[in-house]
């Protein structure tokens, strides 16, 4: 009787994996790498020539010893429109009696500040003459959508770390919606957590996904942690970038109350007919607050705020604008299975 053998380890080898199987495992493992490579140098040359390396001067101190004396700083932002709008962390420019902005290839500008918001740990600056050789525009990082990541999602920081032009690092979106508390006091929301190694003089620097888009500015770390980053989303800072150069400042209308994004649930969306899938569950509020006036309590999950739909923190700063000042409206919540209208009236 013939036979054929079909698999199997051949005598006197032993039980391990013929060959050619050791071989293809090999070569995937090397695509998958050349891929990860592939995607970190794409999203480098794509942002890394709007990355630019801020040098400041702040006022020593207030006492007998600081007076008159200065200290330096430096920081990192990205240009983000062609004639020289340059977004980087509101605590590297603070107070600066001076700013100079190095550009990737070397040049050296003077910078304005076009204003700050340290509620979002976020400025804007404008670098006076061209980016170029000769003059011309500046190279441009494109903006993505933070709403659009999701944790595991493959980033990239550049900046300045210790002085050090233009350093590359990567690594992985640890968390989705984080809070950080600002200098302020006010607490950032919607911020990403990341393990892209930061360092100080990385404050400022573009946050970047694998297409090459900014999606997150590079606001702080936990010097005694390894690995736990955090970035302010790119969402929240076009619209607090827009306001800057608009008005120089931004003005407010507050709730008083801390949250988080959270999906809500698609049985409580029909229900209750919403017309988003998302909300902020409210983690706390403040006393003497317009929110704790109203009613609003820990636990509630803000869906709607002045008759139009709230998906997430972005969407609530964006309504919560100066007009709103003073002017009762209502702020809708999901509380256990019920739908509640709460009047409101948001203070400055």
């Amino acid at each position: 009787m013939d036979v054929t053998v079909l698999s199997g380890p051949r005598p006197g080898r032993g039980e391990g994996a013929p060959e050619p199987l050791r071989g293809a495992a090999a070569g995937d493992e090397t695509g998958l790498l050349d891929a990860y490579s592939r995607a970190v140098v794409g999203a480098a040359e794509r942002v890394g020539p709007a990355v630019v390396k801020i040098d400041v001067r702040h006022p020593a101190g207030r006492g007998r010893r600081g007076r008159g004396r200065e200290q330096p700083g430096q920081g990192s932002g990205f240009v983000f429109t062609p004639d020289g709008f340059v977004l980087t962390n509101s605590h590297v420019v603070h107070e600066a009696t001076m700013m100079e902005v190095a550009i990737a290839d070397g040049r050296r500008h003077a910078a304005t500040l076009v204003g700050e918001d340290p509620e979002t740990d976020l400025a804007v600056l404008r670098v006076s003459g061209g980016g170029g050789v000769g003059g011309g525009s500046f190279p441009v990082a494109p903006l993505g959508d933070s709403e659009a990541l999701r944790v595991g999602q493959l980033v990239v920081a550049i900046g300045n770390p210790l002085g050090f032009h233009s350093s590359v690092t990567a690594g992985v979106v640890s968390a989705l919606g984080r809070s950080l508390r600002s200098v302020t006091g006010r607490l950032i929301d919607d911020v990403i957590q990341t393990d892209a190694a930061l360092n100080p003089g990385n404050s400022g620097g573009p946050l970047v996904n694998s297409r090459g888009e900014v999606i997150g500015v590079n606001t702080a770390v936990i010097l005694p942690a390894q690995g736990i980053c955090f970035a302010v989303g790119i969402n929240t800072a076009k619209f607090v970038a827009g306001q800057l150069i608009t008005h120089g400042k931004i003005r407010r209308a507050r709730l008083g109350v801390a949250g988080q994004n959270v999906p809500l649930l698609r049985l409580a969306v029909r229900a209750h007919g919403l017309d988003s899938r998302g909300g902020i569950l409210v983690t706390g509020v403040d006393a003497g607050s317009p929110a704790a006036a109203a009613g609003v309590r820990e636990g509630d999950t803000i869906v709607g705020f002045a008759g139009r739909p709230v998906s997430g923190i972005d969407d609530l700063h964006r309504l919560l604008t100066a007009d709103m000042i003073g002017a009762a409206t209502t702020v809708t919540v999901i509380r256990g299975a019920e739908k509640l209208s709460l009047e409101v009236v948001p203070v400055d």
